[in-house]
């Protein structure tokens, strides 16, 4: 057996240990981390069959097994919106399922006993990805029966609502989202409710076979690949490194409140400017800096900041408006000052690191050194030419020629021949 199949095969195992803790985690933690826990059991699962189908796909095409099994990542940041996917996803166990082309593949491999049971839990898992699917095809929207005992109407009587045109299955989302004829009630299509219930049992029998399945494979690889000895868990990787942590992964979060109240939607209309305040910074340095030609990068900027400002409101609003009375309204002050700041800032603090050749003249010349020569603002012509300030006393005397000159330049201007060296020398500049 090669080293990496020993590896892989005791990362597997350790997977497994952590799938079933992490299912038994859900039973044994407080209510207030409930969610959290059904969130890693449900990410631990699908890794767990993701690896295994991995692993299987490499054993059975007899080729070399991967350097890292695939989990799936635990978002570093906003895990709040991570936990709420996997809820609503089940953790992307249904995406993990074996497909038919696997399952053909197991077919086509030489009979062994420990293959066969990979099969079965194989084919379990595809009832349990058929149920999921069809489960909800077999509701329909219904006319009651009004004229019936009200125990009567209340078990579903009534007829199944006519359906749309085209669509002659009453279980189609379609019919079941627009109803017809004044249908009002949602029932098991009568003569099905057994085929329902069964449906159901696969659907939710998926957690149980997913880790029946990931030990089946697992057994068969020992058998194969380990000479038959079972490693110890390796290296573990994925949300089962979170099995025992909720409140670590997922602190405790201040809510949004159902309603704000005055002081409170101010603060957030203060955050709401701060943000659009310093999504505008890419922009207005962009033009500043001509560099205008670079249009998609400087949008890309704007739009990461707008996102991360958004992301940060979201995660910390709560926080800050959780004072009661206008105490709450004292973050919203503070971020109104600083979007201030930012809005009215950004223009000169731009202008002063990406001025153009005139203004640069005067900040660095005609204001300072020259400022009681004939080379005071007042009293020369300037013009730009190729890079060249070009700076001519009225009165008469030496053109000053200066460099670089161009917009959105954060270089100085310096004397680019001997005349205007001397002439600045002189002047002490």
């Amino acid at each position: 057996m090669s080293s990496r199949w020993h590896r892989v095969i005791a990362e597997l195992n350790a997977q497994g240990d952590a799938a079933r803790a992490a299912a038994q985690r859900v039973h044994d933690v407080r209510s207030e981390e409930r969610t959290t826990a059904v969130a890693i059991s449900y990410v631990a699962e699908a890794d767990y069959l993701r690896s295994a189908s991995t692993l299987l796909h490499a054993h059975l095409t007899d080729r070399r097994p991967p350097r890292r099994l695939p989990v799936a990542r635990v978002w570093p940041f906003l895990r709040d919106v991570w936990k709420d996917r996997a809820l609503s996803r089940l953790g992307g166990v249904w995406r993990a399922v074996p497909r038919d082309a696997a399952l053909a593949r197991m077919c086509a491999a030489p009979s062994a006993p420990l293959l066969t049971a990979v099969i079965d839990q194989a084919e379990a898992l595809q009832a349990s990805l058929r149920g999921d699917r069809k489960a909800n095809r077999l509701y329909e929207s219904y006319i009651p029966d009004h004229q019936g005992s009200p125990a009567t109407g209340r078990l579903g009587a009534g007829r199944t609502a006519p359906t749309l045109p085209g669509l002659p299955d009453p279980g189609h989302p379609l019919n079941r989202a627009f109803p017809r004829s004044g249908a009002t009630g949602m029932r098991v299509q009568p003569g099905r409710e057994d085929e329902f219930a069964q449906l159901r049992t696969d659907r939710f029998a998926v957690h149980a076979r997913a880790l029946a399945f990931g030990d089946a494979v697992l057994a068969l690889l020992i058998e194969h690949r380990a000479e038959g000895v079972s490693p110890e868990p390796g290296r573990l990787r994925g949300a089962g490194r979170w099995v025992g942590r909720e409140q670590q992964l997922v602190p405790d979060t201040t809510k949004w409140p159902t309603k704000l109240n005055g002081y409170q939607g101010a603060t957030l209309a203060a955050l709401s400017w701060l943000v659009l305040a310093c999504t505008g910074l890419p922009l207005t340095f962009g033009q500043r800096a001509d560099l205008l030609s670079h249009y998609m990068q400087l949008f890309l900027a704007a739009g990461l900041i707008a996102c991360t400002g958004i992301a940060l409101v979201y995660r910390h609003g709560p926080k800050l408006i959780t004072a009661p009375g206008p105490r709450a309204a004292l973050p919203g002050l503070a971020a109104a000052v600083l979007a201030f700041t930012v809005w009215q800032g950004q223009g000169p603090v731009a202008d002063y690191y990406f001025a153009g050749p005139y203004d640069r003249y005067d900040r660095q010349y005609a204001d300072g050194c020259l400022a009681a020569s004939p080379y005071r603002h007042d009293a020369v012509q300037a013009m730009v030419d190729d890079g060249v300030l070009t700076v001519t006393p009225v009165e008469g005397g030496t053109t000053l020629r200066l460099g670089p000159a161009k917009d959105g330049s954060t270089h100085p201007l310096r004397p680019i021949d001997r005349a205007t060296r001397a002439l600045l020398d002189e002047y002490k500049c």
